[in-house]
């Protein structure tokens, strides 16, 4: 193992090593050891309630949920003595017992709790999860009777409590009014990949998080598989931020512990790779204990290889593989090398204009339940690399029409890369200002600076000309097949990162939606087969793209006096 004693709190950069060596991909965590014995002791005679025999955690329970256990509950800098994890996110793929164990702790966690009349909460996505969730826990309770006189059960109630405290553990199905009124002291949170599915799931949790800010504190802990979408909303959040601990890059004493159950990006590209049943076991704890091996490998045979389509989800569930940027199949070819490209100095606008000798804007516009969308490629100055950054606008129907991606798109309106704009005209407006912006820095071409596809833009064209925006500097740029050049040529300067761009999440989300299909000898990438309001920024950006290609030159040298936040 890797010296961490210089290492920021919580970061194990060996965490594929430890997979590989069966360990718990998480750095060792300081522990009070009397705490700890108390949880393992409590926990161990805890019994499954629907397997055979009703066998105790202690044969029945990986080692890797009693790592989690130890850490979640009896943490403690040996200095301060103070608690070190009061937040941790395990993703860990289906049929793990993850729902049994969390309800098991939850019960060890009340056990524990000295407090008089606090409130705990295990929080499911779903009305099915969270009776699972109780029906486990209640069942633990009923099959021992010592515990049957510790806690008083309340069925209809889906609450449990310890008789000697008051304190309550109570399991909840998630929705937006669940902690109104309520500090919990300790909430676990069944699949919180569901929950970037659903709308003001992040001011709940802002909630939760808020209410264990006083004295006594609050513990938050979220157990998951990963998405079997791209990962949008609360989830995206809270998986970038574990990704980041678990790799030095979360500050010097982050909260939250992350134990990630997956490949690394390269392994997850490596088809060859994860679909070896000898490499399941690297993601899989409880193989051979809640999983059958010949039974996962007939499920996938039958089951997952059925289409491309589910194979993917079947992997996103079972092996824990991203399904959206990096995950190849019949994506557009420049998502493998996206995320890879990202750079942090690019918070705007502004910030590209000033590295950049020259510039050409993509358009893509879209109707009322559709997106629209426009790119800004610079090419750098000196180095000659292209820089990115997009903005994309939403009228209120696409809300009602398209209300799948609602969450996902008021996600990207919090981080100001999306507008809602009330009409068409004014959609058409905030575009063409920021065209404006881009011609007053001089850095537009005479010809050729604005590209866009000519359908359905008479609003922006009218909204182009009152900005004195018109032809040749605004052209209209061939769509279809004719795109061939921006859909094979980016890729390649994303793989060389001779394209940056400033990590926005919108733009990440298109680029992960986008599906590329074989037309005669072009690859083409359509809203047809891809889905529309889904790539519009993608398409602006090959619009954009086109433009850059024939090498244009500034109209005049740059001038920076104004400044636009983007």
């Amino acid at each position: 193992m890797l010296d961490t004693a210089d290492l920021p709190r919580f970061a194990c950069p060996d965490w594929w090593e430890r997979i590989q060596a069966g360990q718990t991909p998480m750095p060792d965590v300081p522990l009070n050891r009397e705490k700890a014995a108390k949880a393992l002791a409590f926990f161990n005679r805890l019994r499954l309630p629907d397997v055979p025999g009703t066998p105790p955690l202690s044969e029945a329970c990986g080692e890797w949920f009693r790592d989690i256990l130890c850490a979640f509950l009896a943490s403690e800098d040996p200095d301060t003595k103070q608690r070190l994890v009061w937040e941790l996110l395990c993703m860990v793929p289906k049929k793990n017992s993850k729902t049994t164990y969390v309800a098991a702790l939850g019960l060890t966690a009340l056990f524990m709790e000295e407090a008089p009349n606090r409130q705990m909460l295990l929080v499911a996505p779903s009305q099915n999860i969270s009776e699972r969730c109780f029906d486990q826990a209640q069942g633990m309770i009923r099959l021992d009777p010592k515990l049957d006189a510790i806690f008083k059960v309340q069925d209809h109630l889906k609450c449990i409590t310890r008789n000697k405290t008051g304190t309550q553990l109570n399991v909840k199905t998630f929705d937006t009014s669940i902690v109104t009124g309520e500090i919990p002291i300790l909430t676990i949170i069944d699949e919180l990949h569901e929950l970037g599915k659903k709308a003001k799931a992040a001011a709940v949790m802002q909630q939760i998080r808020g209410g264990g800010i006083t004295k006594q504190r609050g513990r938050v802990l979220m157990i998951t598989t990963q998405s079997d979408e791209p990962p949008a909303g609360i989830w995206r959040t809270e998986l970038d931020k574990a990704r980041k601990i678990r790799d030095g890059k979360g500050g010097a004493s982050p909260i939250m512990l992350p134990v990630l159950y997956e490949y690394p990006v390269a392994k997850q590209l490596d088809q060859d790779f994860w679909r070896n049943p000898k490499n399941w076991d690297l993601v899989l704890p409880n193989m051979g204990l809640s999983i059958d091996r010949q039974a996962i490998v007939d499920d996938y045979e039958n089951n997952g290889k059925v289409n491309k389509e589910t194979e993917q989800i079947w992997a996103s569930q079972h092996l824990n593989i991203e399904i959206g940027v990096g995950l190849g199949g019949d994506g557009w070819s420049g998502a493998l090398h996206w995320m890879s490209c990202v750079d942090s100095s690019l918070t705007g606008l502004d910030a590209l204009l000033k590295r950049s000798e020259v510039c050409t804007i993509g358009i893509d516009w879209g109707g009322a339940d559709d997106l629209a969308a426009l790119y800004v490629i610079g090419r750098e100055t000196g180095t000659k690399r292209w820089l990115g950054w997009g903005k994309a606008w939403a009228r209120p129907s696409v809300f009602e029409q398209r209300k799948s991606i609602a969450p996902r798109l008021r996600e990207f309106e919090e981080a100001r890369d999306l507008i809602i704009a009330q009409s068409g005209e004014e959609q058409a407006a905030s575009a063409a200002a920021i065209c404006r912006m881009v011609a007053d820095s001089g850095l537009l071409p005479e010809a050729g600076g604005i590209g866009l596809d000519s359908a359905g833009v008479a609003l922006l064209l009218d909204a182009l000309e009152e900005e004195k925006l018109e032809q040749p500097l605004v052209q209209a740029v061939t769509q279809g097949w004719k795109l061939q050049t921006a859909i094979s040529s980016v890729p390649l300067k994303l793989e060389d990162r001779r394209f940056l761009h400033g990590d926005q999440s919108i733009m990440a989300w298109s680029v992960g939606n986008a599906k590329q299909t074989l037309k005669g000898s072009n690859y083409v990438v359509t809203k047809e087969v891809s889905g529309a309001a889904k790539i519009d920024l993608l398409m602006a950006m090959f619009n954009a793209a086109m433009l850059m290609f024939l090498n244009p030159e500034a109209k005049r040298e740059p001038s920076y006096q104004m400044i636009f936040v983007g």
